[in-house]
Order: structure tokens, then sequence, then C-alpha cells
């Protein structure tokens, strides 16, 4: 698909691309683009620019498009086969990688690597190799290739190897496992990650803390960064994007459904999450409930909307997860729910503009991820909420660094004082909460997606 023969002199490769495919009742296939900050910054460039994107095909719709020769302009899908990318998907990207960066393993029982484990970390390498032949033979002499992200770990190594002439950068959006945490992986596994990741002439992080472990691994491990070098790029929210979106049409209908749910007069303390087991959704619900219990009188004052939006529901442990944020819920409005009131409003069912309303209305926003590479909902919600609203903030998120000093900070683990930090905020004076929303505001905004993606270009292009 949209092969440029060897001539791209910008290349951008993830495991997910920036279109999707599916094929309609008549056979017909049909395009939904993707957004984000990758696809911003690819726009920025320019058409001119000989831009490729270098992507995995997901889905059935995704494969078709491949069989047939169709796609998008600048677009390269992979139609990797669908057992190998399972594998590595799964079995290693986010069912080992994901678990180690955010530090998420029981380890009385896990992780547990043994045959089953190499088998698929040998998918894991197929579908690095993959890319790398790939972004090879795309890739014009010289060009600038900018890898995403812990799938492909492996990729900078070996587009090195086979294309010593590139420029190649790696961008990490999650955290980095600290050097005592990440030698739980088998010590081969560790040293291969490392020697990927050491292919790139630079790597970007999202935050210094994030950066600072992996040149602790790398000098651990991997007996130092070579000639690699460093970079710190805070992905930043969208502003004129995210303002423009949340006042359509269909946001300011879903903003009347929830006032209507929400009741009048009530406070709100706001959460859009995917399940993700970082991203510390029931203790986030434990937290409020202790608030109901600490202070009474909060009751029939206050509303929870929780959107908790399924992730990776093909792994158990996430099924698994979603039930109980399910069952906590129905417990505290059961528990405390009044005929005029249902403390907890929680919606698993994905939708954007109900996002953007509830982050119009929210008082309160609550994010308290146990660990998170940036958390651009703690950046989105200051921007877009109507009246300024106060922010709980997780010391252990990557926004900490940028937020910090006007957000009301909290350790993920402590249930008490998540509730002190959400009785703290209900109770701000509203000027108060509107100046630190301000200041909020402009540091979340600091670097808007696609100068985010220029920066580490430009920062690429000049290494050498």
């Amino acid at each position: 698909m949209a092969s440029t023969n060897g001539a791209a002199q910008v290349l951008v490769a993830s495991n997910r691309g920036p279109v999707s495919y599916t094929v309609g009742e008549d056979g017909s296939l049909n395009a939904k683009r993707g957004g984000g900050g990758l696809v911003s910054g690819l726009s920025a460039i320019g058409s001119d620019a000989d831009a490729l994107w270098v992507c995995s095909a997901l889905s059935d719709g995704d494969r078709e498009a491949v069989r047939r020769g169709a796609g998008e302009d600048g677009v390269r899908m992979l139609d990797i086969p669908a057992d190998v990318h399972a594998d590595a998907y799964n079995g290693v990207a986010n069912s080992v990688l994901w678990f180690v960066h955010h530090m998420l393993y029981q380890t009385p029982l896990e992780p547990v690597f043994d045959a089953e484990f190499r088998r698929q970390w040998t998918s894991y390498e197929r579908y690095n190799r993959a890319f790398a032949e790939a972004l090879a033979e795309e890739a014009a002499r010289g060009a600038t290739v900018v890898v995403q992200d812990y799938h492909l770990t492996l990729v900078p190594g070996m587009l090195r190897e086979l294309r010593p002439d590139l420029r190649i950068g790696h961008f990490s959006h999650t955290p980095w496992a600290p050097p005592e945490y990440f030698r739980m992986l088998p010590d081969d596994v560790a040293g291969q990650v490392l020697r990927g990741m050491l292919g790139a002439d630079r790597l970007g992080f999202l935050t210094r803390r994030w950066a600072d472990a992996f040149v602790a691994c790398a000098e651990r491990f991997a007996g130092g960064l070579g000639g690699t070098r460093i970079g710190v790029h805070g992905l930043g929210a969208d502003a004129d994007f995210l303002r423009q979106r949340s006042h359509e049409k269909d946001v300011e209908e879903r903003m009347a459904a929830l006032r209507e749910e929400i009741g009048e007069g009530r406070r709100t303390i706001v959460r859009v999450d995917r399940t993700e087991l970082s991203k510390n959704i029931v203790r986030g619900l434990l937290a409020y409930r202790t608030l109901l219990d600490s202070h009474a009188e909060w009751r029939e004052r206050v509303v929870h909307v929780a959107f908790a939006y399924p992730s990776r529901q093909d792994l158990a442990v996430y099924r698994e997860y979603t039930a109980e944020v399910q069952r906590v819920s129905e417990e505290i409005n059961a528990e405390y729910g009044t005929p005029g009131w249902t403390p907890v409003v929680l919606n698993l069912k994905d939708d954007f503009a109900r996002s953007l309303a509830a982050y119009r209305l929210a008082d309160v926003a609550l994010v308290n991820p146990i660990r998170d590479g940036m958390n651009l909902v703690a950046k989105e919600v200051p921007v877009v909420s109507d009246a300024g609203c106060a922010l709980v903030l997780s010391r252990e998120v990557g926004a900490y660094e940028e937020l910090g000093e006007d957000a009301i900070t909290v350790n993920p683990y402590d249930v008490t004082g998540t509730a002190a930090a959400l009785h703290e905020a209900l109770s701000m004076h509203p000027e108060e909460r509107a100046e630190r929303a301000k200041r909020l505001a402009a540091a979340a905004t600091a670097l808007p997606p696609a100068q985010w993606f220029l920066d580490q270009l430009d920062a690429l292009r000049a290494e050498r």
C-alpha cells in the first residue's frame, strides 16, 4: 500500500496507523481517519515533504485493504500474520513491556518467563523485523525515521544494520522502568531491548524522569549510551482543536443529558480514562467513597462522573479489572444513593463528545494513575472546563512535572489522602480555582502536538 519505492524523506513507524478500514456489506472498503499528535505533526510538515507512515494492519478490514492494494497516499500498512501480531502485541508488548514500564506485576505470582514467553518473543522479533525491512525499503538515502513506542523497541537497531545512512529516532510514550525493575526481564531480552533502542541516533521521552531511568538502565546493563543522544519532549494538549470541538452541537447535547443525570446545583468530580490497570480507577472510586464517608456534608451535593472506556478486553486481566470498576461503582450507589441522587455516574462506552461535555462541566478533575508516561486528560480538562476546574493529580504521572505546582498532588496508593485532596478541591474558592486552571491550561498547551513532532524532527536532523 502506498509504497514510495525508496523515495520517502520522512518516515514514521507505529503499531497503529492514521487510518483504519472496514468492509461494508456490499464489499466496499470504508476508511476512517484517526487523530493525535503524530497525525498533526505529519500534516504540519506539508504534503510535499515525501512523508510515509508505516504501520500494522490491525483488523480484517485493514488486511483486506492491503490485499486489494487500496489505501491512502503516505501510508504503508504491513500485513503481518495475525498470530504473529497477536503474540507480539498482546503477548509481549502489552503483557510484558507495558507491565514492566508501569511496574504493575504482582511479583509473588508474575511474571513467568517460560517456553510460551520465548515463543512469543520470537514473534516480537519477527514483528519488529517486518517494520525494519519495510522502512529500509521505503527510505530515501539519508532520510529521517521516527519510530514510536514500546511495540517497536528492536526496530532502531535492526534498521541501523540495514541502512546505516539513515537518521533514526525513537520516541517512548510510556514511562521507562528504573534498573531495579527493568532487570526483571530475562538478561538476554533486556539486552536486546536496550541494544535495539541504542541503534537510534536519538531517543525521545516525555519527561526527564523517564529519560533518566533509561540512561540508568543503559549504563548498568548495556555499557552506556554510546553515540545515542537523549531528548525530552513533553507532549501538550491541542488547545485550538479542543476548544473548538468542545463547543460543537453534539457536545452541547451531551452536556444537557449529563446535567440532567447529575442534578441541579451539584458539584462534579470528573475522570475520563481507558480501563487500563495503570489508571487506578478502582482506588479513585474508593477515595470517593471515603470522601462521602468522612465528609457527610458532600452527600447529595456532589456526583462522581466516571468514564472508564474498555481497553484490551481480549486480555482476561483487563476484563476482570473493568468488572471490578463496575462492581465498586454499584456498591457506592447502593450504599449512599437516594431516590434523587446517584453518587457515581459510570459509563463504559467510548464517546469523545461525551468526554468533552464532562470536561466542560468539571469542578474537579481526578487523575490518579499508579504510573503514566504523560496523561493528556490532566492537560485537557483545564483547557476545556467552563468555570475552571481544580486538578487532583498523581505524583506518578509525567504531567506532574509541568502541572504539579497548581494541582493538588496525591500518592496514588493513598486512598485516605486522595479523599482529603478531593475535599480540598471541592472546597476551593471559585476565584482560586479559576486562577489555577488558567495557569494549568497555559502549562498544558506549551508544546502542542504539531510542534512536539516538529521539534523531534529538527533535533534528529541536527544530530548528524
